[in-house]
């Protein structure tokens, strides 16, 4: 079985034995803007609608060479009976539990009000060191009116603005004063520090680095992508075996990108869980679409793409434009069919229970440039209840395609694999036809090939696929896709 650990982000050396600071307050005062000043990022969406934040969203952030684990929480409304607030309090409150400081954030420019009370109170009961940030402070005037939160009966109270940054390294000071460093947390902070020393030194590298695909694969990135609403949250929590992501009937749940770190049989597995993609002109509030941007700016940080589509409605527009984006970018993918529990046992519309060969035809059919992409038909709601049923055989696809990938293949056993070739097979116009001298693997993640030929135009779509189909049979490739690149030798080069 595979072993679960929790992690922040990014992933450093020991970052879970550094202390925990918790972020919290009601909706809009201010939280997410905080966090991203003092990680760096734009970890968290910011924006003026309420309620953005949702779920838990940690990051790591170094005062005066001491590091330190940083968690945004949604907004809190103490007792709000809605369905998404009482959500959204749960996972604040799987931070406090585990937060060794909480810093309460209010906006200097409302007035109190009966949940910041509830909050305060709830938030003192347990007897952890407690800041409160008066934010968005950008006057002297609203400094002074910062005293008048002194009535909430938190003694530590900073004016600050998370958007300049006024008053933060003051909070800082006072958090770092009240937490007593531990031995495993300078032995921690050390190595968090080694490790962000060489990502920032290697950040330029590194990138050029991915770009030809030649680097050490220290974790897989998976990004789980879709339409709102057909189960990534649920799919996340099924394999990670947390209640890391909120679920909830209602579409666009998820709007910040949560990831969480799996082992499995040796391998490091990251699984982002992102915000539901929608077309353009379906996203009105700024947060979801901030939230698309996000989704689609974390597929192309991932290497591989876990497509979801719900059973229960088959496979639409929408889904063929997601699967799209993700072979285009150059991800591996997985197609994953969820809910199939709701179409196959249990049906009360009066139809058939679905046959599992006739609907992949019908994503095979409709995702056709998706064909080298392996399908899997499971109910990531019942793996939560089962002991992860099914989730093993997801996670070793992950394990699976993410080695083909980054497979290569030598120039001599791919001239050998050219020799065998009868391009006369190849359904291709006379006038397209092109002599390939010989065919090198440039790169890996996703396998690019270039062929030297005696002509420099693009290849005819008919004999790329028929180029790619013989590769695959040859040497497999499966789950990703493969690029090829046309370079025209000279006549003089005997090459």
């Amino acid at each position: 079985m595979p072993t679960y650990r929790r992690s922040v982000v990014p992933v450093k050396a020991g970052a879970a034995k550094l202390p925990l600071v918790a972020i919290v307050g009601r909706p809009n005062v201010g939280k997410s803007t905080l966090f991203n000043r003092l990680t760096a990022s734009r970890r968290s969406i910011v924006g003026d609608e309420p309620g953005i934040t949702r779920d838990r969203i940690y990051g790591e952030y170094e005062w005066l060479g001491r590091h330190y684990r940083l968690v945004d929480t949604g907004g809190i409304v103490p007792d709000d009976p809605e369905l998404m607030a009482t959500e959204i309090f749960t996972q604040a409150k799987v931070a406090l539990a585990e937060a060794d400081a909480l810093v309460m954030v209010v906006d200097a420019r409302t007035e109190l009000a009966r949940p910041d009370y509830d909050l305060a109170q709830l938030l003192k009961r347990g007897g952890k060191p407690l800041f409160l940030a008066v934010n968005k402070v950008e006057t002297e005037g609203l400094a002074a009116e910062a005293e008048n939160f002194r009535r909430l009966g938190i003694s530590n109270v900073f004016a600050v603005s998370s958007e300049h940054g006024q008053g933060v390294g003051e909070l800082l000071d006072a958090i770092a004063e009240a937490i007593p460093e531990r031995a495993d947390e300078v032995e921690a902070g050390e190595e968090s520090a080694a490790g962000q020393t060489d990502e920032e030194g290697e950040e330029k590298d590194d990138k050029k680095i991915r770009t030809h695909g030649e680097f050490e694969q220290r974790e897989t990135a998976v990004a789980i992508i879709g339409r709102p609403n057909v189960g990534k949250s649920t799919l996340l929590n099924a394999l990670t075996g947390t209640t890391r992501s909120i679920v909830s009937p209602i579409a666009g749940t998820t709007r910040d990108a949560v990831d969480e770190v799996v082992e499995f049989e040796g391998q490091t597995l990251r699984f982002v869980d992102t915000a539901g993609i929608r077309r353009k002109g379906k996203t009105k509030l700024m947060a979801e679409k901030m939230s698309v941007v996000m989704a689609r700016r974390h597929l192309e940080a991932a290497d591989v793409a876990l497509v979801l589509i719900d059973a229960t409605e088959g496979v639409t527009a929408s889904d063929a434009t997601i699967g799209g984006y993700a072979h285009e970018s150059g991800r591996s993918v997985i197609i994953i069919v969820n809910k199939w529990d709701l179409v196959t046992t249990g049906r009360t519309d009066g139809k058939k229970p679905a046959d599992r060969e006739i609907f992949e035809q019908q994503v095979r059919g409709a995702l056709k440039y998706l064909d080298y992409a392996p399908v899997i038909f499971l109910s990531a709601l019942e793996a939560i209840g089962r002991e992860r049923k099914g989730m093993t055989r997801v996670l070793r696809e992950v394990v699976a395609v993410a080695k083909e990938r980054r497979k290569r293949v030598s120039t001599g056993a791919m001239n050998r694999f050219l020799e065998k070739i009868d391009f006369q097979r190849a359904p291709v116009p006379m006038a397209k036809r092109i002599r390939i001298y010989y065919m090198t693997q440039a790169a890996v993640a996703p396998p690019t090939f270039v062929l030297f030929t005696d002509r420099n135009i693009k290849l005819h779509f008919a004999f790329e696929r028929f180029l790619e189909n013989q590769i695959r049979e040859a040497f497999g490739f499966k789950g990703t896709p493969v690029w090829f690149k046309v370079k025209a030798r000279n006549a003089g080069d005997k090459g």
